[in-house]
């Protein structure tokens, strides 16, 4: 049987609802590292909608959402992380305009940031892909809820990456240590599987 029992309903549109919500709380984060938790449940909200589907589309799309997600949020832990190290505070107001200071860092915000929205080549997009059309197939009005998500991540992560990284540095901040190698060794480690498992997706997707 292709579809779900009744007694899902209501647990595939708690998690519909729930991708809004917390997407929704991302754009009023203050937070960097909650902003980016909550980025996590959004997500997740995705994956679980597809597992409850129970289609072999949907099951493909969540395995593969949750390897290219797992490693997206670790990415950008890591990264919030190295703004705390130096700047020891997690206020998005007050950690602004490092791209003067860590121009290098600045690239890994902006892709890392680009991944989490599904960026092509990366397989987010085939994740979301394979669950958005199976919830649309499953029902049609789902695009309208699955849609508004993708935007309002899209709009999170762009604020995300302009906040931190953008405008003026803050003048309590006069000398901060540089950047070191195992990080950007780290960030190298997280972002190029995601670039190059769109060449045999099959390794994830559990296919």
């Amino acid at each position: 049987n292709p579809h779900p029992p009744n007694l899902m309903f209501p647990i595939i549109i708690l998690a519909l609802w729930g991708i809004l919500m917390t997407s929704s709380i991302c754009l009023r984060q203050t937070d960097l590292k909650a902003l980016i938790a909550y980025s996590s449940v959004s997500h997740m909200g995705l994956v679980a909608a597809a597992i409850i589907v129970q289609t072999p589309w949907g099951l493909t799309g969540a395995m593969t959402l949750m390897v290219a997600h797992g490693l997206t949020s670790s990415a950008l832990f890591a990264l919030a992380n190295t703004n705390y190290e130096r700047t020891h505070t997690r206020t998005l107001l007050l950690v602004r305009g490092l791209q003067l200071a860590f121009p290098l860092m600045s690239t890994w915000w902006l892709l890392t940031n680009l991944t989490n929205m599904a960026m092509p080549p990366t397989i987010n997009l085939l994740g979301e892909l394979f669950i958005i059309s199976t919830l649309f197939n499953w029902s049609t009005p789902t695009i309208i809820i699955t849609g508004m998500g993708t935007l309002i991540t899209a709009t999170y992560s762009l604020y995300m990456f302009l906040m931190t990284q953008r405008g003026s540095i803050s003048t309590q901040f006069q000398l901060l240590p540089p950047t070191h190698t195992r990080e950007h060794l780290n960030l190298t480690l997280h972002l190029l599987p995601l670039g190059l498992l769109i060449m045999k997706p099959a390794l994830v997707s559990g296919l």
